[in-house]
């Protein structure tokens, strides 16, 4: 998949999870790749299920209802090197890095299985978490076969 630079963010910060998905949707949705309606689907699906997978990261994305939302194949990608805490305080779930997808047909599993591949070696995020340019982002998530 090519990665667009309008949709890789770095160096972010939230005071929630909540408004880390939003940002997440909103970025594809000022993109042009879902409608506005979509943003809310994210929410919904991480109240269904945690969209936070471990190794610091979360992989927001919209309920299966949402499908019909999807223009286009996208994923955004967004750096939150403070972290976001998609747990309790008890329990945090703390995510650096934030991958928005939204995908027609079953591409979104393609995404996640290809993100969920690359950030199963934590070294891997650490450097996502502590790159400084779009580019450098774009590298490594392109030495993923």
């Amino acid at each position: 998949m090519e990665f667009q630079q309008e949709l890789i963010k770095l160096d972010q910060n939230f005071h929630s999870y909540e408004a880390a998905i939003r940002y997440c949707g909103q970025l594809l949705y000022d993109n042009g790749y879902v409608e506005e309606d979509y943003i809310q689907a994210m929410v919904d699906r991480n109240e269904e299920l945690s969209v936070y997978m471990g190794n610091f990261i979360a992989i927001p994305h919209g309920t299966d209802a949402a499908k019909e939302k999807v223009k286009k194949s996208g994923l955004a990608v967004v750096q939150v090197p403070d972290g976001v805490n998609f747990g309790t305080e008890e329990n945090p779930q703390i995510a650096t890095v934030l991958f928005g997808i939204a995908g027609i047909g079953d591409e979104h599993l393609q995404l996640i299985q290809k993100i969920s591949i690359f950030c199963a070696d934590v070294d891997n995020v650490v450097k996502l978490a502590d790159a400084k340019s779009v580019e450098e982002v774009v590298r490594l998530l392109n030495s993923v076969d």
